[in-house]
């Protein structure tokens, strides 16, 4: 596994979210090659235990890095929470996350201090990002955190504006609002497309955040100091691999994209 500037960046999810990371890794990264990594078939994993997690994305780490990528990045908050130990314990190449990359981007933002945290009940759970924003300075006893296992599963249908998704959002953003945090973390990389929505509960004077174009700039600035960019004179390929209905990726995933998916190839992972 030869880390050379043609070679693909990996990016995995434990479904279709993490296209929201490969969309601003694409707009930054126009020459890159993509390969994609999307666990269709065992989504949602925000309510599975770090074992069952960690066992998942070991396979999807092995998977990938016999595509010879040259960077891993773990676009999957829930990952990213309970098994990046094992993730860069595995990896041959870079390992790049969603969860500090998420927490730089709130303290940047936020003026009170004063952060919420929308999340899988897996990462809420796991303190990953209270963590992550104090190791970065931040006052993590500030932060408010709400687990909201059903927003992935919506998004996941495609329920982008559905009247049961604003209430279900209204009644998971309640007890968080009520803490009067000037800044929102979306920690789940489904949750950006549920932001317009998102928005409007949480109103003008709250800050969303996501993780994804901080993450992009990450991945350029890794790939500038190791002479890893690839040559802009050369239109990528991407390929995208999913564990079940690789049809529906294609169908919801222009919706993430905004572009149509050229290959969706199925893969079983496991036992």
């Amino acid at each position: 596994m030869g880390n050379t500037p043609p070679n693909p960046i990996g990016i995995f999810d434990s479904g279709v979210g993490g296209l929201t990371v490969t969309r601003a890794v694409m707009e930054r990264l126009p020459a890159e090659r993509i390969v994609y990594f999307g666990d269709t078939a065992r989504v949602p994993y925000g309510v599975k235990s770090p074992e069952t997690v960690s066992r998942y994305a070991a396979e999807i780490v092995r998977f990938l890095l016999g595509k010879d990528v040259k960077l891993l990045i773990v676009a999957c908050n829930t990952m990213a929470a309970v098994a990046l130990p094992t993730i860069t314990a595995l990896s041959s190449v870079p390992v790049l996350e969603v969860i500090d990359a998420g927490a730089r981007s709130a303290l940047a933002a936020t003026v009170t201090g004063r952060i919420g945290i929308i999340a899988t009940p897996s990462t809420v759970q796991s303190g990953a990002y209270k963590a992550a924003i104090a190791r970065r300075g931040g006052d993590a006893s500030r932060t408010i955190s709400r687990a909201c296992p059903l927003f992935v599963p919506l998004a996941e249908e495609g329920f982008l504006d559905h009247p049961a998704t604003r209430l279900i959002a209204r009644e998971y953003l309640a007890p968080v609002l009520a803490e009067g945090p000037d800044t929102l973390i979306l920690g789940c990389t489904h949750y950006p497309l549920l932001r317009p929505l998102l928005q409007d509960e949480a109103g003008p004077s709250v800050t969303l955040v996501d993780s994804a174009t901080a993450v992009a700039a990450d991945t350029h600035r890794i790939l500038a100091e190791a002479g890893l960019l690839a040559d802009a004179h050369h239109p990528p390929h991407h390929d995208f691999y999913v564990t079940d209905a690789p049809d529906r990726l294609r169908g919801i995933g222009e919706l993430f994209l905004g572009r149509p998916l050229p290959d969706v190839h199925l893969v079983s992972l496991g036992c």
